[in-house]
């Protein structure tokens, strides 16, 4: 499989593509005005302890308080040392926090709509191989590296050099880049989080809640940290000044790698290489067109991702049951691929079309799981259900990509839909008799939209004489260009 990394960047935003084997799978945009802080390190005060959720909102300095749940808040007196299957007892969120007291947090969700940024007492920082855990002993590592004999070894490598070094409180998790790395790759970056650790504790006890502590890289340098791959074929970047930096940084911790990084001076976008801007534009459309005829149809909500399958114009060969599971395979990779494209995290919701066969369901079912282990964002999927139905939950700590890029629509509110101006009409004409009641009018002037003056001119012309006659008085209509399909006023005259 080949796979490549495209970075364009201006100075008003970094994109970056993940293309494999010529098709665009992850997109990810970080805009100068709107940073995400995922990672960042705050010294935040407490403003509000809430009790009855067992939480409470953090002033880190941002428009909207953050939030914090007594579970993500370690006790002084733990060293966060508990094995992962101990039962967890959520304490009294009062017993942990108080009212204006500072305290240091890191970021793990960005702000998502109308809800603030998730936060955590237990600080992480990661490097290449490695991520550092003040306060921590332990080491534990990413089950994404599924050789033993590997495990073993990097395990054992980690803890023997941790245990070497008195001077430094904190414990590990192995990252899946470390796979096949040399000692001297993890020691190096062992020490690197070390002096980063010591400078963050330092403007820790420096500065005044609250306060940035530490930023995570920009995008352009944690793609080539996060991303890149033995796999990797090329890493190309367009902007020769962020190709210097990301050199330096390649040639610092990632030396193995410093031949795949390449300036683009090309004349051609470098988003144009592969129809990167195309598949972005398809990624914010519901509907996705499968190449046998059928189509997925993906809808988000605040609450959970709903995805249809439909065979649609694919009548298949054989019969209906071999029609729709070649429908409901070639859906499975399309909805991985999507998944990942247009970052869509929470509760998902795939509706597959009915099979009957059982190891036809089983098929669907693996291929699915099968796309989904190229996912860089952790997921669980259950089985299908008696309604044929997969649930899925994909980790989400960042906006979407329509999140991203589109706002909701203020014609419509977010609906996605807009009242008919038949409705619109007789809305019109109910108001006009509620207004009648109350008070007394010699005419009304009804201020709409085109289409709606339009249609009552035309098909609602009776019922306006007949309303006229009713009321006794006259009713005239007026176009507002600048008014949606679904705005009205009612004038007394």
């Amino acid at each position: 499989m080949s796979e490549e990394i495209l970075i364009n960047v201006t100075p008003v935003e970094t994109r970056v593509a993940l293309v494999e084997n010529g098709m665009l799978q992850e997109a990810y945009i970080e805009r100068t005005s709107r940073k995400g802080i995922v990672g960042n390190i705050y010294k935040g005060k407490v403003v509000r302890v809430l009790p009855g959720m067992e939480a409470a909102f953090v002033d880190i300095g941002l428009e909207r308080a953050a939030f914090i749940h007594a579970s993500d808040v370690v006790p002084s007196q733990s060293n966060g040392d508990e094995p992962a299957d101990t039962p967890k007892t959520v304490p009294d969120i009062r017993s942990l926090l108080r009212e204006g007291q500072s305290l240091v947090v890191q970021v793990t969700k960005d702000p998502i709509g109308t809800k603030g940024a998730r936060l955590t007492t237990q600080l992480s920082i990661p490097s290449r191989y490695l991520v550092f855990m003040p306060g921590v002993s332990h080491v534990g590592i990413s089950q994404r590296i599924e050789d033993d004999a590997e495990r073993a070894r990097l395990k054992t490598l980690v803890e023997e050099a941790a245990a070497a070094d008195q001077d430094v409180q904190g414990g590990y998790i192995i990252r899946t880049a470390a796979e096949a790395a040399s000692p001297e790759d993890l020691i190096g970056d062992m020490a690197y989080l070390h002096r980063l650790s010591q400078s963050i504790q330092e403007r820790i006890a420096r500065v005044q809640a609250p306060a940035v502590v530490y930023q995570d890289l920009p995008l352009f340098i944690r793609t080539i940290r996060d991303l890149i791959r033995p796999q990797t074929e090329k890493v190309r970047i367009d902007s020769r000044e962020s190709h210097q930096r990301v050199m330096e940084f390649v040639e610092e911790f990632v030396t193995e790698f410093a031949d795949k990084v390449e300036y683009y001076p090309g004349e051609r976008p470098i988003f144009d290489l592969y129809s990167v801007e195309d598949e972005i534009q398809k990624a914010l459309s519901r509907k996705v067109q499968l190449k046998s005829g059928g189509y997925v149809i993906i809808d988000q909500t605040e609450a959970m991702t709903t995805i249809d399958i439909n065979t649609g114009a694919f009548v298949g060969h054989r019969n209906l049951e071999e029609t729709i599971f070649k429908t409901n395979l070639e859906a499975a990779r399309a909805i991985s691929r999507q998944l990942r494209l247009r970052n869509l995290g929470g509760i998902i919701i795939i509706d597959f079309i009915d099979m009957e066969d059982p190891e036809h369901q089983r098929q669907v079912h693996r291929m699915l799981e099968k796309m989904l282990e190229r996912d860089h964002a952790k997921t669980k999927i259950t089985g299908v259900s008696e309604l044929g139905l997969v649930e899925m939950t994909r980790k989400r700590t960042t906006e979407s990509l329509g999140q991203v890029l589109c706002e909701p629509c203020p014609i419509c509110d977010g609906r996605g839909f807009l009242k008919t101006t038949e409705t619109v009409c007789y809305e019109v004409f109910r108001e006009i008799l509620r207004v009648n009641r109350a008070y007394d009018a010699e005419s009304y002037l009804v201020m709409a939209s085109q289409s709606v003056v339009d249609r009552l001119l035309d098909e609602e012309s009776d019922n306006v004489a007949d309303l006229e006659t009713f009321i006794s008085k006259t009713i005239r209509f007026q176009v507002e260009p600048f008014y949606s399909q679904e705005q009205y006023d009612v004038v007394l005259l």
